[in-house]
């Protein structure tokens, strides 16, 4: 079964948009491995326009599933990350003034950094991931900087299934199979949601993790949070 890990920053979003503890950041990750998630996603960025720096170290004693944190490699994220010692890092190229992920690393071009960042996480007992388009030099690519999985950022497929365009998914279908050749896991996460999940799942072969945020918190205003991740479950089976 793949695993569903949810990104909470829409919750983090919300609460700093009024001050105050509401929605409970915390709360909301302990009902959510309740209700069955098997993973807890956060991306803080240097403005802490959401997730702040100090939500990473609170959860930490609270997600007892597997913990997530995403990021740009820059120094303040990395003093993060080797403090905290999360599951799994999982390594973007962000922008500072990105509203949100948009591109897939160049592995090529950013090789030898890449090589830095993983072994620092890899000495410090952190399972790695690269955040990749499905584009077979870059999987290769991931290959040579000793990741030990790949993300793939799955915003076109979503863009052309809800198009209708299924044949959206080869590419991805193409970059899955060369990663798994390599002995690459497979996470993916962007735009994934109720409508595309269960075909993207059944055409990915080895899909270990989907990490799922804006949709996921998006549908479950109008269906309801636990019920949400239950459809997500039984999709993922």
């Amino acid at each position: 079964m793949t695993k569903l890990s949810v990104n909470i920053n829409k919750i983090a979003t919300l609460r700093n948009s009024r001050g105050g503890n509401v929605p409970n950041l915390l709360k909301v990750a302990q009902d959510l491995e309740n209700f069955g998630a098997q993973g807890i996603t956060i991306h803080p960025r240097p403005d802490e326009r959401h997730i702040k720096y100090q939500d990473a170290f609170d959860l930490k004693s609270i997600v007892h599933t597997e913990y997530n944190i995403e990021g740009n490699p820059i120094p303040k994220f990395m003093d993060l990350v080797l403090q905290i010692k999360p599951t799994q890092v999982t390594l973007v190229p962000d922008a500072d003034d990105a509203i949100t992920s948009n591109a897939g690393w160049n592995t090529v071009k950013h090789k030898d950094f890449l090589i830095d960042v993983i072994n620092e996480c890899k000495r410090n007992g952190i399972r790695t991931s690269i955040f990749v388009d499905p584009v077979l030099e870059m999987i290769e690519g991931a290959k040579e900087t000793g990741t030990d999985r790949i993300e793939l950022y799955t915003e076109e497929f979503a863009k052309q299934y809800e198009l209708g365009n299924t044949k959206g998914i080869d590419s991805y279908v193409v970059a899955a199979v060369r990663a798994n050749e390599l002995g690459l896991g497979i996470n993916a996460g962007h735009d994934l949601s109720l409508d595309n999940i269960q075909f993207f799942k059944e055409n990915i072969p080895n899909l270990l993790e989907v990490s799922i945020g804006h949709a996921l918190i998006s549908e479950s205003i109008y269906l309801g949070i636990e019920n949400v991740v239950n459809m997500y479950l039984q999709k993922l089976k």
